[in-house]
């Protein structure tokens, strides 16, 4: 699949996964990224390498009572990308173990427009939730407050930036402004983390904005 994907994880964001400094909600898109894209999962082996190195070199120190059962907690927060995609149906094998199924297993509301939205569990200021927008249908247009990472599982859409198609990842800040449209065909459907509320532009989708969590 690593041969169709066109938009891939900055350095930044691998360098923090491999650090374990991320949010669940964006550990959860990056893991699912990776296990759709052999290009980020070896630049991610090469990060592990670097700090695995550095450790190694640095001077020791005492550890505090405690110190092993927090790291091993946090560790347990931080979902592995498979060591190869595993073909298990339309969803990563990371977001599959995570839901507990495929998209069979999603309990999916109505968000309007015909999108639908389903939030995943996740701790941390940072929410990660499944997007489901029919072919041909946009999001509201809309501004970012902070990060929105946005994995494609099916299908595509494209904004004003570019094309996203299955296993491409949109990586926006808060200087973008987009609607993102569904292309027609297949009905795309997005894994999307975000550490912040959006910025909407329409009046609706504010009010509605505090009952949808977006």
């Amino acid at each position: 699949m690593t041969d169709n994907i066109r938009h891939h994880l900055t350095d930044g964001l691998l360098m923090a996964y491999s650090a374990g400094s991320l949010p669940e909600a964006f550990n959860l898109t990056v893991a699912a990224h990776l296990s759709m894209c052999d290009s980020c999962r070896a630049r991610l082996g090469a990060f592990d390498s670097v700090g695995g190195a550095l450790l190694n070199g640095g001077e020791r120190a005492e550890m505090s009572a405690g110190s092993m059962e927090a790291a091993l907690a946090a560790a347990r927060q931080r979902p592995r990308p498979a060591a190869a995609p595993r073909p298990r149906g339309t969803l990563p094998a990371p977001l599959i173990d995570y839901i507990g199924g495929n998209l069979d297993a999603v309990r999916w509301r109505p968000v309007g427009m015909g999108v639908r939205q389903a939030i995943l569990p996740t701790d941390g200021d940072a929410t990660a939730r499944l997007l489901h927008i029919p072919a041909g249908a946009a999001v509201p247009d809309h501004g970012h407050r902070g990060t929105e990472l946005t994995l494609v599982l099916q299908g595509a859409f494209a904004d004003s930036t570019s094309r996203f198609a299955k296993g491409d990842i949109e990586i926006a800040g808060e200087d973008l402004n987009h609607t993102p449209i569904a292309e027609t065909g297949d009905d795309c459907i997005c894994l999307a983390a975000t550490d912040a509320p959006l910025r909407f532009r329409g009046w609706i989708p504010r009010i509605a904005q505090p009952f949808l969590k977006i």
